[in-house]
């Protein structure tokens, strides 16, 4: 690790360059895109539930309009994928950014006028899913094509999506108190504007061609077959996503909402805002951790910095105080970004650029498919066994997924590309070093 160096000669230099293998011009244009669209994602919640509360719709409502984008995500990043190995990533993502600056710019046209309906809402959020399944796949190799230091520009745009996470309820907040909710999607709406013009200066490598034979439709289907073969070829990967999805039921679903229920029900609002601001705060030092730390086996470090979520729900479900709560939070954000950064930089580095795009979208929607299964069994669950339970039960299942991905010998033992690449010279000069002290 850089903080084992003796001299501060020897490692200011090495610094510069890791920085400089980074921060670019087109870098920091990708980097302002996903602060800013991530800026404007952290304030739909608010403005959604607001809005539709506003017009006499309840919960209900706001769940179904949700589940919309999240439906036609996670039902077509798939063919999002196939479609970005196929296409210009840059021209998709930006096509998708446009699509929902001009469905943001309208759900503010309709609150702003006061005629609200549902089944409207529900439409333009379904727009905005299949807008956001074309885009996403684009990121992952994006980032690649950017910088030469892949672990380190993944963990700047963790740092930067999580600072805007922080920021994004708040301001959505605000803005609803003094203007409107029609007001948070015309601010939503410009963040999705500025994103497209950040990719629209972004000066991209280009790719080597792929052959594309056989008509329209039999290529894109080879294609996702393609796809799902090189996904399935790879232990580490599958395992991962397969566990993920254990995770997803067990942890991350039930957590999300039972820690909401329970901490604004036991302490006020405040202090579940008090409890997201110390999540989002541990999300950013996992970040920063994640530029820092360069370990050799990415995702064994990831799964033991994952232990800490536990931290989460266990302290939620235990009825600690708020101050306990809040550090249980941190942790688990610092060890949720930590991973996040080691698993995407694997991906990156580990499979072939011409089918990043689809395995990333395979990644995006084994990983998803299973937290709405979580979500929905996380209220029988508490009828059953009490929110406390669960959440203890949560902390528990959580430790039991990471020593799961820990016992999976492909994804414990994953070397990554450049420590792999380098293996054989640093044997060679570890050698001669101990023969000159010999």
């Amino acid at each position: 690790m850089a903080g084992t160096s003796s001299g501060s000669t020897h490692e200011g230099p090495a610094q510069q360059k890791a920085a400089q293998s980074v921060w670019s011009r087109d870098f920091a244009l990708f980097f302002v895109a996903r602060a800013v669209a991530r800026l404007g994602d952290t304030m739909l919640p608010v403005a959604l539930a607001a809005g539709l509360l506003q017009h006499g719709y309840g919960a209900g409502a706001v769940g179904l309009a949700m589940a919309a984008t999240a439906a036609a995500f996670a039902g077509l990043v798939v063919f999002g994928g196939v479609l970005a190995d196929r296409f210009s990533t840059r021209r998709l993502m930006i096509g998708a950014d446009l699509v929902r600056l001009v469905t943001q710019a309208l759900t503010a046209v309709l609150f702003f006028s006061g005629h609200v309906v549902l089944w409207q809402i529900c439409a333009i959020g379904f727009v905005n899913g299949v807008a956001g399944a074309v885009f996403q796949p684009g990121v992952a190799s994006t980032v690649p094509r950017l910088a030469s230091d892949i672990q380190g520009a993944n963990g700047a745009v963790r740092v930067a999506e999580s600072a805007a996470q922080l920021a994004g309820p708040a301001a959505a907040g605000l803005l609803v108190g003094f203007a409107s909710p029609g007001g948070v999607f015309a601010a939503h709406a410009t963040t999705y504007a500025v994103s497209a013009l950040c990719l629209l200066l972004l000066r991209l490598p280009p790719l080597p061609p792929r052959e594309r034979v056989g008509r329209a439709a039999e290529a894109f289907r080879a294609d996702l077959v393609e796809g799902w073969r090189e996904f399935r070829s790879r232990t580490w990967l599958w395992g991962v996503i397969a566990v993920w999805g254990i995770y997803m039921i067990a942890v991350w679903g039930p957590t999300v909402p039972l820690v909401a229920t329970e901490v604004v029900q036991q302490h006020g609002p405040r202090a579940y805002g008090l409890v997201n601001s110390a999540l989002g705060a541990g999300t950013v030092v996992g970040g920063l951790l994640a530029l820092r730390l360069r370990p050799r086996r990415m995702l064994r470090a990831g799964a033991v910095a994952l232990f800490g979520f536990a931290a989460f729900p266990a302290s939620v479900g235990a009825g600690l105080g708020v101050p306990a709560m809040a550090a249980g939070a941190a942790v688990a954000g610092a060890g949720m970004s930590f991973w996040g950064v080691m698993w995407a930089t694997s991906v990156q580095t580990q499979v072939p650029p011409d089918v990043l795009n689809r395995i990333h979208a395979y990644d995006v929607a084994g990983s998803l498919a299973m937290m709405p299964v979580g979500q929905a069994l996380a209220g029988p669950a508490a009828s059953a066994l009490g929110a406390d339970h669960v959440l203890l039960v949560a902390g528990a299942m959580s430790f039991v997924v990471c020593t799961t991905l820990l016992v999976i010998p492909a994804v414990r033992g994953l070397v990554r590309v450049d420590a792999r690449a380098a293996g054989p010279g640093r044997t060679a000069l570890r050698g001669r070093a101990r023969a000159e002290q010999s």
